[in-house]
C-alpha cells in the first residue's frame, strides 16, 4: 500500500530548504493539508513566510503515477501566460530529505470551494466564478505549448485515440464484475473517436472547482492547482470533464449540480456555459460532443473502478466510500450510454 505520509528529520529538511529558498530563515512547522491529494501537500512556514511543499508519496509507485516534476514544469512553463499559477520556487531531486521528490511553489491567500452550488455566496457571485472557471480554461487552451517549451509535453498522434486504449486497459485490469452496459460504451468509443482536428494544446485532466483557488472576493480565479494529469491533447476533454462533473449529484464523492436549478442560482446552463468558453477562445462549438461527454464519464468509471480494485484487494482505509463508488458504477454507465446521441442546442 502507498504510504502518504513522510518519515523526515526536521533540521535536515531546515537546512535544505534554506540554501534552495531566498529568504528562508529556518523551517518553524510542517502541517499537511486535508483533502484527497494524490501527491501529499503541505503548507510550511519559515517566521511570517507560508509555502506550499507538494511531494511524491513513499513506497512503490506507478511509473506514470506522482510525477510532481511533471506539475513543476508546466506551472513553471504558464507563468509567462495568462493562465493563473502559483510561483515556483524550488524542485527537488529524488534523494530530498523527504525520501521523495518534492517541490515548493508559493502559498495563494484565496478560497477554495468543494461544492459547485456555491450556496453560502450570492448570485452575482456566482455568476462571477463560472463565468471565471470558463475563462481560465480558455485561457489555458489559447497557450501554443511551443511558445512555453512545452512541445514535448505529450505524444503526438490522436489523443482520443491513446485515452480510449488507455482507460480500457486501466478498466479491463480493474475489472471486477462484468457490466454489460460498460462493454457497449467501449466498444461505441472505440468506434466513434472524431478524427484528429489537429488541436494539441496543454490539457489540464482534472479541471474542476475545487482544484481552483479564487480570489478573496470570490470574482476571479488566482491559482489552477493540481496538475497530476496534465499533457498534451485535445482541449475538449478538459471542457466535457467540467461538464461531466457538474452533471454528478449533490451527494457523492464530488459534488454535482443533479437536481439543482441553475437558473434560480444564477449558475450558467451547460450550453451556456461552453458557449462562454468557445467564445473567448474563438472557436466553434464541438461538434462531437456525444464522443466527448461519453468518453469523460467512462475515464471517470475506470478511475473508480481502480479504486475499488485496489480495496478488493486489502486496500480498502473508507469501507463506505467504496459502496458510494460499486453505488456509482452503474449508474455512470447508464448516463454514458445516454450521452452518445447527445448535441450542443
Amino acid at each position: 500500500m502507498t504510504k502518504l505520509l513522510h518519515d523526515f528529520d526536521h533540521a535536515e529538511l531546515s537546512t535544505y530548504l534554506a540554501d534552495c529558498l531566498p529568504n528562508f530563515a529556518g523551517l518553524d512547522t510542517i502541517k499537511r493539508f486535508s483533502g484527497g491529494q494524490s501527491n501529499p501537500t503541505y503548507k510550511i512556514t519559515s517566521g511570517k513566510r507560508s509555502y506550499v511543499l507538494r511531494a511524491k508519496p513513499m513506497g512503490k509507485l506507478l511509473p506514470s503515477a506522482h510525477q510532481v516534476a511533471r506539475e513543476f514544469q508546466v506551472m513553471q512553463a504558464l507563468a509567462q501566460t495568462d493562465v493563473p499559477v502559483p510561483q515556483m520556487y524550488h524542485l527537488s531531486g529524488d534523494n530530498s530529505p523527504l525520501g521523495t521528490q518534492f517541490f515548493v511553489m508559493e502559498l495563494l491567500d484565496g478560497n477554495i470551494h468543494w461544492d459547485p452550488a456555491l450556496p453560502i455566496l450570492d448570485s452575482n457571485t456566482r455568476t462571477k466564478m463560472y463565468t471565471a472557471m470558463a475563462e481560465t480554461l480558455a485561457a489555458l487552451h489559447c497557450v501554443d505549448p511551443a511558445d512555453v517549451g512545452l512541445s514535448d509535453y505529450g505524444r503526438a498522434g490522436n489523443y482520443f485515440d491513446r485515452q480510449v486504449a488507455r482507460w480500457t486497459k486501466q478498466y479491463r485490469a480493474a475489472e471486477t464484475d462484468k457490466i454489460a452496459d460498460i462493454d457497449w460504451v467501449i466498444d461505441w468509443l472505440v468506434d466513434n473517436i472524431p478524427s484528429n482536428d489537429g488541436q494539441v494544446r496543454i490539457v489540464h485532466g482534472d479541471f474542476r472547482m475545487d482544484n481552483m483557488m479564487f480570489s478573496p472576493d470570490n470574482c476571479c480565479v488566482i491559482g489552477l492547482l493540481d496538475w497530476e494529469l496534465s499533457t498534451l491533447g485535445n482541449p475538449m476533454a478538459d471542457i466535457a470533464y467540467q461538464c461531466m462533473c457538474l452533471r454528478l449529484p449533490q451527494h457523492g464523492l464530488v459534488k454535482g449540480l443533479a437536481g439543482i436549478d441553475r437558473t434560480a442560482l444564477s449558475i450558467p446552463s451547460e450550453q451556456d456555459y461552453v458557449a462562454a468558453y468557445c467564445k473567448k477562445r474563438g472557436v466553434d462549438a464541438p461538434d462531437a460532443w456525444g464522443f466527448y461527454m461519453t468518453f469523460a464519464y467512462f475515464r471517470l468509471i475506470a478511475i473508480l473502478q481502480g479504486v475499488i480494485k485496489r480495496a478488493t484487494d486489502g486496500n480498502a482505509s473508507n469501507p463506505a466510500s467504496m459502496n458510494m463508488m460499486r453505488a456509482a458504477i452503474p449508474q455512470l454507465a447508464d448516463a454514458a450510454r445516454a450521452a452518445v446521441t447527445e448535441k450542443l442546442a
